[in-house]
């Protein structure tokens, strides 16, 4: 299977960066081959240009944005969905990485 990007956007890029590591670490138990990585959602803009990103998942803290994000990816065929709060909020790598697998499918 060829290598997944999956970015996750919060509003400062730092309570998810935990999170990429959790998942980053459940992704390598499975064997699974991603690039996993968290920005702010100012920067997001400027990832989606210069990265072929597969799939966008949003921070609960910024839900809100969810509307704009998919205008911005529906021409480009990325999927997007907000993090379950509970697994966001215990850190679950797992299950957020499941989130991301089932949206890229």
């Amino acid at each position: 299977m060829a290598k997944k990007t999956i970015m996750l956007v919060c509003s400062a890029g730092m309570s998810t960066s935990l999170l990429v590591t959790k998942m980053q670490k459940a992704a390598e138990e499975k064997g699974y081959d991603a690039d996993i990585f968290a920005v702010s959602a100012s920067e997001a803009d400027q990832h989606l240009e210069s990265k072929n990103v597969d799939v966008l998942l949003l921070g609960p803290q910024v839900r809100f944005m969810k509307a704009q994000f998919e205008q911005k990816l529906a021409p480009k065929g990325i999927p997007s969905d907000v993090i379950n709060m509970a697994d966001y909020g215990m850190m679950n790598g797992e299950k957020v990485l499941a989130q991301a697998e089932k949206l890229m499918k």
